[in-house]
């Protein structure tokens, strides 16, 4: 099974049709992108590749207001394959380039999304510098950059992983309240540049009048996530579409918030037109809060007619754990901005496995 979905296939199946359908009918100020070019860098990356394509299918859908994407992406062959089936859309423009590099591109650059980062545990033990770069040098580039296009907004991505480790009093957490996290270690090379990325969005904010905002994204699960992602939902999302038995590489206690990909789409597209400069908003479903072991729980009940069951093993090599035993947002900031989740566990986990069952079904028959 390839571990990425086929971006044509993803977008023609109904319910992730339905997804974008469902992002571009919230109540947001669309028509304030329209004409505009807009840069997303990590284009291919799971949560970033969901705006693109409601982006593109609100150029379609309505060409009065309707963006220009400009796709910044590390290799332009995974963009075509992910974005196969936008690539006769005049709309969208593919750059290949890495966002540590210098990046000037002729024309306008009107907003900014900047979401390329290896976010993955996976890279935190074996590519801790490539791991930190994008969000601190990339970030500081792309702040220059935005200042010198004088663009009208900026949007940062960056994760729950700055908030550290927090005591059980202090959830769910707020964005203002912090806690403890050892920068002298190798894993803190993403929470740690993640913050420093926030810092450079104020300071940008203050000193230069640049309308950065910001999103804390929790764990997030949907369709077009690579099943070979490295963390633990998407482990086990390819194990029920594969038919394997739930393998832990835990004791199954940490506990977290999951929210389904559409309903945080909606909230990036939410703070990206209407959130208040300088500030950053926790992205996540604080009504889907449960243990990774729950949640494989739940899962393999999803389908009882596979007969699969939940087992336990070993840490892979290379993979460093969070230290962090309970993560839960508090939404109130995000929710001022109109915003509230729809979808809860069950029913988003069983919709992005059937998807997943059904494109990986299709790609083998095509293959055939």
């Amino acid at each position: 099974m390839n571990a990425a979905p086929d971006g044509a296939l993803l977008l023609n199946h109904p319910l992730y049709r339905a997804d974008i359908a469902d992002i571009l009918a919230a109540d947001l100020p669309w028509e304030r992108l329209a004409g505009r070019t807009i840069l997303v860098t990590g284009a291919n990356g799971f949560l970033p590749a969901m705006m693109v394509d409601a982006l593109l299918a609100l150029a379609e859908s309505r060409p009065d207001i309707g963006p220009n994407v400009l796709a910044l992406v590390r290799s332009r062959e995974k963009a075509e394959r992910r974005f196969r089936a936008h690539l006769d859309n005049r709309a969208l423009t593919i750059a290949e380039g890495d966002v540590v590099e210098p990046f000037d591109p002729p024309g306008a650059v009107d907003m900014i999304v900047h979401a390329a980062s290896q976010a993955s545990p996976r890279y935190y033990g074996v590519d801790p510098v490539g791991t930190a770069a994008p969000n601190v040098i990339g970030t500081s580039r792309l702040l220059d950059l935005a200042r010198r296009k004088n663009a009208s907004r900026f949007l940062y991505f960056s994760s729950s992983e700055v908030y550290g480790a927090l005591p059980p009093q202090a959830q769910p957490v707020e964005e203002t309240v912090f806690g403890r996290l050892d920068p002298a270690t190798q894993r803190a090379c993403y929470a740690e540049s993640k913050r420093m990325g926030e810092t450079l969005c104020v300071a940008h904010c203050a000193q230069y009048g640049t309308q950065a905002v910001i999103v804390r994204p929790f764990h997030t699960y949907g369709p077009g996530m690579r099943l070979d992602d490295g963390r633990v939902f998407a482990d086990f999302v390819r194990d029920i579409v594969t038919g394997r038995d739930i393998v832990l590489n835990s004791d199954g206690s940490a506990e977290r918030a999951f929210c389904y990909l559409a309903d945080a789409a909606r909230a990036f597209f939410a703070v990206l037109l209407n959130g208040e400069a300088g500030h950053a908003y926790n992205v996540g479903n604080g009504e889907a809060v449960t243990s990774v072991r729950s949640l494989a729980e739940t899962l393999v009940g999803l389908y009882p007619e596979r007969g699969l069951s939940l087992r336990s093993s070993v840490p892979l090599s290379g993979y460093l754990p969070s230290v962090v035993q309970r993560s839960a947002p508090d939404t109130t900031r995000l929710e001022t901005l109109g915003w509230r989740p729809r979808i809860g566990i069950a029913e988003g986990f069983r919709r992005t496995i059937d998807i997943y069952g059904d494109i990986f079904t299709d790609a083998a028959v095509a293959a055939a």
